[in-house]
């Protein structure tokens, strides 16, 4: 995966996994090409979930304030890395 794509949206890295897993279902790739797509397919995978997961702390801090109140408090996201165990 590109540098530029640690910083695309959800949507986008969503779009691009969907387009590699339906390159990969038509057989139609090379070996080579399919281990590449492959490769890509997990990195946006992984990027896809530590987004999820930045979102769903914020939910998590945003319905659990201790005064009772509703707002927003800043989560420092982190990296895929962090988030998930390396295959």
């Amino acid at each position: 995966m590109s540098d530029n794509n640690q910083t695309i949206p959800f949507d986008e890295a969503l779009e691009k996994l969907e387009e590699i897993v339906r390159q990969l279902e038509d057989g139609r790739l090379s070996l080579e090409d399919s281990m590449k797509a492959f490769e890509e397919g997990v990195k946006l995978q992984k990027l896809c979930a530590a987004k999820l997961s930045e979102a769903s702390q914020k939910i998590e801090l945003l319905t659990k304030k201790e005064n009772g109140e509703w707002g927003w408090q800043e989560v420092q996201p982190q990296s895929p890395s962090e988030d998930l165990p390396e295959n």
